[in-house]
């Protein structure tokens, strides 16, 4: 049975085009995906990502078990309201999702309180792994199904919503840094958890509000000149911002290696604790040592076309495929992320139709804060 936020209702009274996404009617576009794409990039936009599943976590061995749990390092998180982006992983290093960590609570009555916002798609695998590894560090895990999401995403978004919250609240969210978090108030007293992160290479706000309050804030969003995006633009927006997509651009076959989320891992050990013991270490540093056996990368076209999923990447290293791919409105050019063998590539091309079409491999992100970025 296909779900619904509780905002659907908001949606298609504004016209938007419903589309089934990972089990859920969400909206595709509310009349012109290339509009709400620019909208984003040169003003400020919102995404209802309701369905994203928000889990918390409680206990005295909280911030052990997730030093067990993924492969970035929560020691990272020394303040409350600090938050990282990381991978959870299978033992053969396979993603299983990636998803963000908010540091709530530091010595709450039932021990350290963190939160975990994970992909609609991967829910109850998620929840089954997250709740059969909690068991061995007695941890409380708590789907906070009761919530909504608001994505407001753009280069004047966090004004637009700084101007809706209480002078306290504005003073608390106006100060956060990227990937940190705060409790804040509506002026009319609505409670909300804001937090400075995003999936469009914007700046903006990840707004969770208990659902009794969604409309009116969504609404009041609107009157604030603040216009509804869809999936098509956040698709487009975050394949711009080299962003990957959970089922598309990686999966539990592939390392964080092999899907540039180097960065999200930490071979980390404290002096006195020694390497940390996270789940797939063992494999990411035969990765680590040896090399990725895949690599994955950037691909723009200079020639008139779109590149697609699925379509086969030839290279001097042998064949790969496109994994996300394209138009991309703010280069006006069709772009890609694919994987390829490790190795010297030589000349890229894609197979479009039997037709091998040259394609430069590029770094990515493609665009960062509205600036297509040099070599793009």
């Amino acid at each position: 049975m296909t779900q619904k936020t509780v905002l659907n209702e908001a949606h298609r009274a504004l016209g938007a085009r419903m589309v089934d996404f990972g089990g859920w009617d969400m909206p595709l576009h509310y009349g012109s995906q290339v509009e709400e794409h620019h909208q984003v990039r040169r003003d400020a936009g919102m995404f209802d990502v309701s369905h994203m599943t928000v889990v918390d976590l409680e206990g005295p061995r909280t911030r052990e078990f997730l030093r067990s749990l993924v492969a970035n390092s929560v020691d990272k998180l020394v303040k409350p309201g600090k938050a990282l982006y990381t991978c959870m992983l299978n033992a053969q290093g396979g993603v299983i999702d990636d998803l963000i960590v908010y540091f709530l609570e530091q010595g709450g009555r039932h021990g350290d309180k963190f939160r975990l916002i994970v992909n609609a798609a991967t829910r109850d695998k998620d929840l089954a792994w997250i709740e059969a590894q909690a068991r061995a560090f007695d941890v409380n895990v708590t789907e906070r199904s009761e919530l909504a999401m608001i994505a407001v995403q753009g280069p004047n978004a966090r004004e637009r919503v700084l101007g809706l919250l209480d002078a306290a609240g504005a003073k608390a969210a106006g100060k956060l840094t990227r990937f940190s978090a705060a409790e804040a108030m509506t002026r009319d007293g609505t409670p909300l958890f804001v937090a400075r992160t995003g999936y469009t290479g914007e700046d903006g706000f990840e707004i969770v509000v208990a659902q009794p309050h969604a409309v009116a804030l969504w609404n009041g969003l609107l009157q604030a000149g603040v216009k509804p995006a869809g999936l098509g633009a956040r698709d487009t927006l975050r394949l711009e911002a080299g962003m990957n997509l959970y089922g598309q651009d990686m999966d539990e076959t592939v390392s964080p290696y092999e899907a540039a989320l180097g960065w999200t891992v930490a071979l980390d050990g404290g002096p006195e604790s020694g390497p940390r013991a996270f789940i797939g270490r063992e494999a990411l540093e035969r990765q680590h040592a040896d090399g990725a056996p895949r690599q994955m990368v950037g691909l723009v076209m200079d020639d008139k076309g779109v590149l697609r999923h699925g379509q086969k990447v030839l290279t001097d290293a042998g064949e790969g495929e496109i994994l996300s791919g394209t138009f991309s409105p703010t280069i006006g050019k069709a772009i890609a992320f694919a994987r390829i063998p490790a190795g010297a590539t030589g000349d890229v091309r894609v197979d479009i139709r039997g037709r091998e079409v040259p394609v430069r491999l590029v770094k990515f992100p493609f665009v960062r804060e509205g600036r297509v970025q040099d070599g793009v």
